[in-house]
C-alpha cells in the first residue's frame, strides 16, 4: 500500500512542477526584488508632487546662492 501512494504522490509532485514552470512561475526571479525598491507610487500621494517641485526650487535658489558666494 505504500508503495503505490509513494508513486502516486511523486506522480503529483512531478505534475505540479512541470505545470508551474510551463506556466511562467520561475521566469522572472530577480524582478519583484528589484520591484519593491523602486518608489513609483510617489506621484500618486496628495501634494508628494508639490512637494518635489518645491525641493527642487530650493536647490536651484542653494546653488545659485553658493555659486554668488564664491565668485565674491
Amino acid at each position: 500500500m505504500l508503495i503505490p501512494l509513494a508513486v502516486v504522490l511523486t506522480g503529483l509532485a512531478v505534475w505540479f512542477f512541470l505545470w508551474s514552470v510551463r506556466s511562467g512561475q520561475y521566469d522572472d526571479l530577480e524582478g519583484p526584488a528589484h520591484r519593491i525598491l523602486m518608489d513609483d507610487d510617489d506621484p500618486m500621494i496628495p501634494g508628494n508632487e508639490a512637494k518635489k517641485n518645491g525641493a527642487a526650487q530650493d536647490t536651484q535658489e542653494n546653488a545659485q546662492e553658493r555659486s554668488a558666494d564664491k565668485q565674491d
